[in-house]
């Protein structure tokens, strides 16, 4: 999810976060909110996010994801990546299965309802 750094109150621009999940989402097209904030992004917002943030979401895409490489080059154009190993002083962690799949549970969570909400109305057809 997105988080707020700063607000805009003094004139200054607001900055914001972009998490491993809110990216992932990005990618997956499941979240209309953060499409529409990074597509139409405005000269107001200023988005960032990690390296490490960017590897978690582009190492849990799957073959099988509609993954469209214009959003990669989307998000890179509007997105400032910032060095997580400079800025944290630590190394970058590795990318193991379970942190994927709960990536993707999360990014993929909204499809799921609706699925089940449409396989629920054939049943009761």
């Amino acid at each position: 999810m997105e988080i707020p750094i700063n607000s805009n109150s003094s004139g200054m621009r607001q900055k914001m976060f972009l998490d491993s999940e809110t990216i992932l989402k990005f990618f997956l097209g499941t979240d209309d909110k953060i499409d529409t904030l990074i597509k139409c992004k405005g000269t107001e917002i200023e988005m960032l996010t990690y390296d490490y943030n960017l590897y978690e979401a582009l190492g849990s895409l799957k073959p099988y994801d509609e993954f469209k490489m214009n959003r990669l080059i989307k998000f890179l154009e509007v997105v400032d990546i910032i060095s997580y190993r400079k800025n944290r002083n630590a190394d970058k962690p590795i990318l193991r299965d379970e942190r994927v799949e709960a990536l993707r549970a999360i990014a993929l969570n909204k499809d799921k309802i609706q699925n089940s909400a449409k396989d629920d109305n054939k049943d009761s057809n």
